[in-house]
């Protein structure tokens, strides 16, 4: 079609008249509304910027010779970035003659590994970095899915909690209205009240 035709045309029907592919041959024109087109797209963008996830690598340090409390501290700590959908790093670090023993360290990341394989799996296996041993622990949920399970979460507990104060309001009205009505205390008049005392 002839581009004066195709103008008339796109003005006819209130459209823009907008060049998709100009290498062919001939060049390939649409009719569209280009704001219209050009709005869409950006939400499009904007949607895919909000789904998009960065992932955080968390990192945890820990020592051969750890206490088994600290040892557990420190476990409850991982197992809370693995829910959250976090890489964690585990880094043992060594110190004087614990540098001759590794193997005191890669028992302690195997030991932790187990203790959380059913919240993430080991990504980056033990490797020994100077005087740290390094390990990388990956989560088995997307951080979307744990973001949106912490949501309904959240929203579930504010369910109860307006549940629980609705009960309460509920059970104070009732024991409200059980009470007996009060009757008003008449008020005292003085009766020895000498007019001609200023007081």
């Amino acid at each position: 079609m002839p581009t004066p035709d195709a103008l008339r045309l796109a003005q006819e029907a209130d459209l823009d008249l907008v060049e998709i592919a100009p290498q062919g041959k001939p060049p390939v024109c649409k009719l569209m509304d280009y704001g219209k087109f050009k709005y869409e797209n950006a939400q499009k963008a904007r949607e895919a910027r909000r789904n998009q996830t960065n992932v955080i690598i968390k990192e945890m340090k820990l020592r051969p010779k750890i206490d088994k409390h600290d040892y557990e501290t420190k476990k409850g700590h991982v197992v809370r970035f693995l829910n959250a959908g976090d890489k964690v790093k585990i880094t043992i670090m060594f110190r004087g003659r614990e540098q001759h023993r590794p193997e005191l360290g890669f028992r302690l990341l195997q030991q932790l590994a187990d203790d959380v394989q059913e919240l993430g799996f080991v990504e980056s296996s033990p490797k020994q970095d100077g005087r740290n041993m390094i390990m990388v622990l990956g989560p088995h949920k997307k951080k979307a899915d744990a973001k949106v399970e912490a949501k309904e979460a959240k929203e579930e507990k504010a369910a109860e909690r307006a549940a629980d104060e609705a009960a309460e309001k509920a059970e104070r009205t009732a024991a409200n209205a059980a009470r007996p009505a009060s009757t008003p205390k008449p008020k005292r008049r003085s009766e020895n009240l000498d007019p001609d005392i200023d007081l």
